[in-house]
């Protein structure tokens, strides 16, 4: 994993000198994805340069430093991520004559380009990706990203430069970048949780999205944004084309998953894997034993909360797969002590309280591997998500109900809520009441794309807390596609590289830990897409058909067990020890000074909170988590 920077000023303005100067200082802020080494190139006729930051995995010789030229010396790059089947595309090429100077995936990468062409080997490579790549023949800068977005790639104006990188950071260090708020974005970030691609935080620079590679002609600075996957298509394509049984599926799976899992193995550092013993780290920890001659390293972080803690179902695995497992239990105080580092972590506005667990987790990696596997994907493409099942029967329901008993509903759902009518005070707080709220604003939709989107929003009228509405509309790739697929299609393309991947990127980058998720495979992917829905979400069971592969490979009784996630007693720290930290944050003065939230709604969300009388835990965090990275 790496960091990567650059610009290209049409005004031409800039010498050789001024150019790396800059992007070396874009760069430097990138220095937690890679400590091991650097790298600056520019050329000042055509006003681009690229700076690097490199964390070493493979190829560790002065071989595999960036930027790197082609052979020709027609292509210069800066690669971030790794290609997973570069020996067989390194096959290839030597076939065709190209001869290689070392033995990294850069090189095979920009061969490739130089071979077949941009679009063609993004169609065939298979891997986690961003780069930047410069054409000195046809004066043109293409941007990539790989199909999931598991890699970063931001992009925006500094003035009339063009600036790129794989975090904000490195943009806003260009001299001339203004940060500005977008507003629109803003307004996502709190009915999500999340800043929901392609905008920014920031006005003026976007997200790269997955999939995609944006093409500049340094002539005229024309911008063309190109396609080369699709999820939604893909998935429209092979939907439920799978004729076999039960058991032909798991043959299917496993045979790709001995496929895909050992082709994540290759790493000339140390590798390991995250194992919460959780149907997904499982999996991946059980193929890639299978394809280890050694023990594999397995970590698991395990809560002084019980209600968290999966420390016993994880050794439980890792013995019985042979895996060389370290545990570590982490206090609250431990847990807490994260929080002052989450907005120079995620360096935008992220809120989701896994972050947390999720540093912890990395950090204790780091200790022993440089790479670790993660079970990551596997709720998006076996339908494992418990709100897949709650939407689907949520969304019959809606279906069936007239418009007035929908009202009528809601009239009583929103009793609940405040804990009076129908209710008491008893379930003032209480997860019926929380449900009761989401399925109020759940119950007020039109539309599937509209309900699904309701259903996974914290703040239910985001307009009325920063005076504009969100900007995108995500909810609608739901639309045209019948509960649970509709939800699985709009997390593929929005709450995966939006929240899970940028929260596992930021907080493994944060430790210099690269993080691979072998279930984001398009293979799998598309394999798992063929399945009748009722092979992967039986009644009220998810991951049918996975689950049935790990039982070949497992015990059912290591395999069966309630799904906890990988959460933090949130609600309790915001009334105790981050009390004193949350109520100065969201103080009256500062929220009017700042401009950006309606006081009123915070202050009575917070008060309603501290008091006991509703959880309003992701709500604040959102506001909550915004205010510490805006002051930081």
């Amino acid at each position: 994993m790496c960091g990567l920077a650059g610009l290209l000023d049409p005004a031409l303005a800039s010498t050789e000198d001024d150019l790396r100067a800059t992007v070396e200082h874009m760069a430097a802020t990138l220095v937690h994805r890679g400590p091991d080494d650097d790298g600056t190139w520019a050329d000042p006729a055509a006003g681009i340069a690229f700076g690097f930051r490199r964390l070493s995995i493979q190829d560790l010789s002065l071989a595999g430093h960036q930027p790197m030229r082609s052979a020709s010396g027609r292509y210069v790059l800066v690669f971030n991520g790794e290609i997973y089947d570069q020996r067989r595309h390194r096959r290839a090429l030597e076939s065709a004559g190209v001869r290689f100077r070392g033995s990294s995936d850069t090189e095979v990468l920009i061969e490739a380009i130089a071979a077949w062409g941009i679009e063609a080997t993004l169609r065939e490579v298979t891997g986690m990706f961003a780069f930047a790549l410069w054409d000195r023949v046809e004066r043109r800068l293409v941007l990539a990203r790989d199909r999931f977005g598991e890699k970063p790639m931001y992009w925006g104006w500094a003035g009339r430069t063009l600036v790129f990188g794989s975090e904000l950071r490195a943009i806003r260090a260009h001299p001339h970048f203004v940060a500005g708020i977008d507003r629109g974005a803003l307004a996502t970030y709190v009915q999500l949780g999340y800043v929901s691609g392609p905008r920014s935080i920031y006005e003026g620079v976007e997200r790269l999205p997955p999939a995609s590679y944006l093409t500049i002609d340094a002539e005229g600075m024309r911008l063309r944004m190109s396609t080369y996957w699709r999820p939604a298509s893909v998935a429209a394509r092979a939907r439920s084309s799978f004729t076999g049984d039960l058991e032909d599926a798991i043959r299917a799976v496993d045979e790709t998953l001995a496929e895909v899992v050992p082709s994540r193995l290759e790493s000339d550092v140390p590798l390991g894997a995250f194992l919460s013993g959780g149907i997904d780290s499982s999996v991946v920890v059980a193929y890639a034993q299978a394809a280890s001659s050694t023990p594999l390293r397995t970590f698991t972080m395990g809560f002084d909360d019980e209600r968290f803690d999966e420390t016993e179902e994880a050794r439980a695995v890792a013995k019985h797969l042979g895996a060389d497992h370290t545990v570590v239990t982490v206090t609250g105080d431990d847990a807490l002590s994260v929080v002052d580092l989450l907005p120079t972590i995620y360096d935008e506005p992220f809120a989701d309280p896994s972050q947390i667990p999720t540093y912890l987790m990395c950090r204790l990696a780091r200790r022993e591997v440089t790479v670790a596997l993660s079970g990551d994907g596997g709720d998006e493409l076996f339908l494992g998500y418990d709100r897949y099942r709650w939407a689907r029967d949520a969304w019959r329901v809606h279906r069936m109900l007239p418009a007035g008993v929908r009202a009528a509903s809601v009239r009583g759902l929103d009793a609940i809520k405040a804990g009076t009518k129908v209710g008491d005070a008893r379930l003032r707080g209480r997860p019926l009441a929380q449900t009761s709220d989401r399925l109020s604003r759940v119950l007020r939709s039109r539309g599937a794309g509209d309900f699904y989107r309701a259903l996974g929003s914290h703040w239910s009228d985001p307009a009325a807390l920063v005076g504009v509405a969100p900007n995108g509309d995500w909810g609608e790739a739901a639309d045209g596609w019948s509960f649970p697929e509709a939800a699985a299609v709009v997390d593929t393309v929005a709450y995966l590289p939006d929240d899970i991947l940028v929260k596992v990127d930021r907080a493994a980058m944060a430790c210099s830990l690269e993080t691979r998720a072998p279930l984001l495979d398009e293979r799998l992917f598309e394999l798992a897409w063929s399945l009748p829905v009722e092979l992967r979400l039986d009644g009220q069971t998810g991951k049918r058909v996975l689950r049935e592969t790990l039982y070949r490979k497992m015990p059912r009784s290591l395999v069966d067990r309630p799904k906890r996630g990988f959460g933090v007693p949130l609600a309790t720290w915001l009334r105790g020890p981050l009390a004193s930290w949350g109520a100065d944050l969201l103080s009256e003065d500062r929220l009017r000074r700042d401009g950006l939230f309606d006081p009123m709604l915070v202050r009575r969300a917070w008060d309603e909170h501290q008091a006991g009388v509703a959880n309003h835990e992701y709500r604040l965090w959102d506001v909550l988590m915004f205010q510490a990275w805006y002051v930081c």
